[in-house]
């Protein structure tokens, strides 16, 4: 049986030179190691981690600063144009030229009225859309609604709810011109949207007696609207078919037929160079105007019939004529006062007065003063 204080063998007592016995010490130098190295391994780990990390933010700050300099490219949507009002009737046969004629023949012909209290604002808003024509209540403007109809390959503005016409070609009637048209300053006044019936002559011809309602139809009716060249538009003016026409010859007919249309629509009168005018125009494109002849009924001519003869009973006894009646002369002229050449009448009471009067031009004492009638004898008056 073993001893058991003794010592082990294997056991190394302390260089302290304690009583007790020790276990032996171990060696560690291999843990140490490897615990450098963990550490070298974990450190080259969140290294290169943080490089790629740095590359990343690098990336996307690049990207960003990118993003801030370089403008984004935008594309354009399309959006369908809202639906536009009928394009105007055209009068260029000789049936709607004598159609024409035949409204005009059915309009009060009066003078112009005076332009007493005219002001475009008695007509309303300016192309407002609360109105009850053709269009009306769409949610677009008339001007719009008008550049819509009468211009072809037009572009509308993104987000304008189909009404806004950016650009388009205005094939005008008026001078038979193209025109290029693009909304902005400076080139939108290029197309202008003229009244047929200009407001200042609606006025003049019945649109007083208007209510208010009435006339912001008459304003933003697309039948008495027109775009065409701003020029000619501000040289019409107020004219009506009597002072101007449009310088395109072939268009003149139309024109008329459309303001005589909108002042039949509106109850207004035309003036008489008004009518006449028109009149010339249509009946230049084929119509024919009424010709009025007077019925005139034939008086028979009166049968003459002779008296009966009267029978010869007896000879005719002579009748003589009635005696001639005694000549009685007239009474001598008053006599002859002689009057001096210088002699001067203050007034017609001193001519009498003097016996000279009445005096006949060129005689003493006449002059035109005395001379009220002027028939060339004075004082002649009682």
């Amino acid at each position: 049986m073993s001893d058991p204080f003794q010592m082990p063998s294997s056991w190394d007592r302390p260089s302290s030179g304690s009583p007790y016995p020790q276990p032996p010490r171990k060696k560690r130098w291999p843990w140490i190691a490897g615990s450098a190295a963990l550490l070298v391994a974990v450190v080259a780990v969140f290294a290169v981690a943080g490089s790629q990390s740095e590359d990343s933010t690098k990336a996307a700050a690049k990207s960003s600063t990118s993003a801030m300099t370089t403008p984004p490219t935008t594309t354009a949507t399309s959006e369908s144009a809202a639906k536009a009002p009928a394009p105007l009737a055209s009068v260029d046969t000789a049936v709607a030229a004598n159609a024409a004629l035949a409204k005009l023949n059915t309009l009060a012909v009066k003078g112009r009225a005076p332009k007493t209290g005219y002001d475009r604002a008695m007509f309303g808003e300016t192309w407002t859309d609360d109105v009850n024509v053709e269009s009306g209540h769409n949610g677009c403007d008339t001007r719009n609604d008008i550049l819509r109809r009468d211009l072809v390959n037009s572009t509308i503005k993104p987000g304008s709810n189909g009404c806004t016409v950016d650009a388009g070609t205005l094939n005008d009637p008026y001078t038979k011109t193209s025109i290029a048209f693009v909304r902005g300053e400076g080139t939108s006044e290029k197309a202008q949207i003229d009244h047929v019936v200009a407001l200042s002559n609606a006025w003049q011809t019945g649109a007083q007696q208007l209510t208010p309602e009435k006339r912001a139809d008459l304003a933003n009716d697309p039948r008495n609207l027109q775009a065409t060249d701003g020029p000619t538009n501000q040289q019409k003016g107020d004219g009506d078919a009597a002072t101007w026409l449009p310088p395109n010859k072939t268009y003149r007919c139309s024109y008329v037929g459309h303001q005589v249309d909108v002042k039949a629509a509106y109850g207004l009168w035309v003036t008489q160079p008004e009518k006449e005018a028109i009149t010339r125009v249509l009946t230049g494109c084929g119509a024919v105007a009424p010709v009025t002849t007077t019925t005139t009924t034939a008086t028979p001519e009166p049968v003459q019939t002779r008296a009966p003869a009267v029978p010869r009973t007896s000879t005719p006894v002579y009748t003589p004529p009635p005696p001639t009646l005694e000549y009685t002369p007239p009474p001598p002229p008053p006599p002859v006062v002689d009057v001096p050449a210088s002699v001067y009448y203050p007034n017609c009471a001193a001519a009498k007065a003097a016996g000279a009067a009445p005096i006949s031009a060129g005689e003493p004492g006449y002059r035109p003063g005395l001379d009220g009638d002027g028939d060339g004898i004075a004082c002649d008056k009682s």
